[in-house]
């Protein structure tokens, strides 16, 4: 099979959709996934699968609903493989405003959608949940989600309506709060040594093997080329760390203003043996952070920790 290689003006525009798209893509992907980490995962596979296909395709679609396709269904195979997807058959649409000029109560249901926790949206059936972050989230028209979706305008406008029902009836229930969880030893003593600016004793926590991986950059592998890792840190002089979660995953909420209430970003840490193996540093995907639900683990207290 003759396949043609990528023209650089294909994948120049690829690259610059990364840039301009990878917020709008992680909005939707978080929500279908029911997590800001997991969304990302799905995120950065897109644009490798995206890459790849761009290499063997002669006729290459308009790239924008080309990458929310791929997106859309990367995230279905992955929600099939955890669990038995629910299904429920489609009821005579129900009426939905004007898209030209909506109602005021579908103002309301849209803002609704938007402030609605990540990790909710994983209490919809897989259907109402790609149509609500479609229509309300990202404001697509009923037209373009039916193509993405391989539905029918109807079909779409029934699961609009039953999902923003259900979404409102679980908004109507008391959240629960996760708890601040005090920090494990281990991720506390790597936010000490960096808040102190131990970057020998950093690297001195890296396996051998480690990976470091952040965004679209190459993944670094290594002890060697990890510990530059921290070399870029210490230019940054007023970064500092506190341990954190996200979706029951121990992070490190990652400040760059001493004086901010609010973390720019997180990364987390694997552990192997009482050795960093893994880091994933969202520096680069800074979008993850503005719907993550991160609560901070309590300044000087670590799990385990003796008194």
């Amino acid at each position: 099979m003759n396949v043609s290689p990528i023209s650089s003006d294909r994948r120049a525009e690829l690259l610059a959709l990364t840039v301009d798209l990878r917020p709008e893509l992680h909005r939707y992907c978080a929500r279908l996934m029911g997590s800001v980490i997991d969304g990302e995962d799905v995120v950065q596979d897109t644009f490798a699968r995206a890459l790849v296909a761009l290499g063997e395709m002669e006729n290459v679609p308009p790239l924008r609903p080309w990458l929310f396709k791929i997106a859309h269904n990367r995230a279905l195979d992955l929600l099939r493989s955890r669990t038995v997807r629910k299904t429920e058959p489609i009821e005579a649409a129900s009426d939905v405003a004007d898209e030209a000029t909506p109602h005021p109560m579908e103002i309301l249901m849209r803002q609704e959608a938007v402030e609605t926790a990540v990790s909710r949206f994983a209490e919809l059936p897989l259907p109402q949940r790609s149509v609500i972050i479609l229509k309300d989230v990202l404001d697509e028209s009923l037209k373009d989600i039916a193509e993405l979706l391989d539905m029918t305008v109807d079909a779409v406008k029934a699961h609009l309506a039953r999902g923003r029902a259900r979404l409102r009836d679980l908004n109507a229930q008391t959240a629960t709060l996760s708890a601040a969880r005090p920090a494990s030893a281990a991720t506390a003593r790597y936010v000490a040594l960096f808040n102190t600016q131990n970057w020998d004793g950093l690297r001195a926590l890296l396996a051998d093997d480690v990976k470091l991986h952040q965004s679209t950059y190459p993944v670094r592998v290594g002890s060697a080329d990890v510990g530059m890792f921290f070399t870029i840190y210490a230019k940054f002089e007023d970064v500092r760390l506190q341990p954190a979660w996200v979706e029951g995953r121990e992070v490190i909420a990652v400040f760059e203003d001493s004086a901010g209430a609010a973390p720019s970003y997180f990364l987390w840490l694997e552990w192997r043996d009482g050795r960093i193996s893994f880091i994933r540093d969202y520096r680069y995907a800074r979008y993850i952070v503005d719907g993550a639900e991160l609560v901070l683990a309590p300044h000087g207290e670590a799990a385990g920790a003796g008194g």
